[in-house]
């Protein structure tokens, strides 16, 4: 079996302390390899972005053990090898949406001639050519959520992170931007880890884990490779 891209053994996390501390996830187990497609689902407030953030050692585990055997170190993760494609605002307000989106290749030493190219790529596979050259401030909801997706499909990256990256968009747009991250993952060999409210989503991704109250349940669903 391939070696992980990361691996969590009994991963909690908990916000606050005493009686005022919120339980986030509870002892979560799991692994993500090469080629999977996981769709995690499951109510506002169970844990989903948490997860994802513990994923992508944006945050640490209160308790419980994380890492990234086929990747290395966490400080080695970004930029690169695990991006995110966050939920709420990301965007940097002083650069057009084609900075954004090339940003990530720039801080990892990509020329900026290059880096610039293959953004123009992400740009267009999601439909914001037109808005290329605008600052956040002049874009829609939609329209900077999939700018948001854009900057983490840029490049070659190993894990793919999305916190509801449909959330804002019709469905025409939503089908398109889960394509676009269907194609792109497979173009490099990425895995692919969505947190997602949306059934039509959940329904592209061939595994599915659920969290509920923060307990965590991977089922057992054949990877796809």
């Amino acid at each position: 079996m391939d070696e992980p891209l990361v691996r969590g053994v009994g991963v909690s996390r908990t916000f606050g302390s005493g009686r005022a501390s919120v339980p986030a996830l509870r002892e979560a187990t799991f692994e993500v390899h090469p080629g999977d497609r996981v769709a995690v689902v499951g109510p506002s407030g169970s844990g989903k972005s948490t997860l994802l953030h513990v994923i992508a050692a944006l945050d640490r585990p209160t308790t419980g053990t994380i890492e990234w055997p086929a990747l290395g170190p966490a400080p080695s993760l970004r930029p690169g090898l695990v991006s995110f494609s966050f939920q709420g605002p990301s965007l940097i307000p002083p650069l057009t949406v084609l900075e954004n989106v090339a940003l990530p290749l720039l801080l990892a030493g990509v020329a900026e001639e290059e880096a610039l190219e293959q953004a123009t790529g992400a740009v267009e596979g999601l439909d914001l050519v037109a808005v290329a050259a605008k600052l956040p401030e002049e874009l829609s909801g939609g329209q900077s959520q999939r700018a948001s997706v854009a900057r983490a499909l840029v490049g070659r990256p190993r894990i793919v992170l999305a916190d509801e990256p449909t959330g804002q968009q019709d469905r025409r747009s939503g089908q398109r931007v889960i394509d676009e991250m269907l194609r792109r993952a497979e173009a490099v060999g990425a895995a692919l880890v969505v947190a997602t409210h949306d059934r039509t989503v959940a329904e592209r991704l061939p595994t599915r884990w659920t969290l509920e109250g923060g307990v965590l349940d991977t089922g057992v669903v054949a990877r796809s490779r």
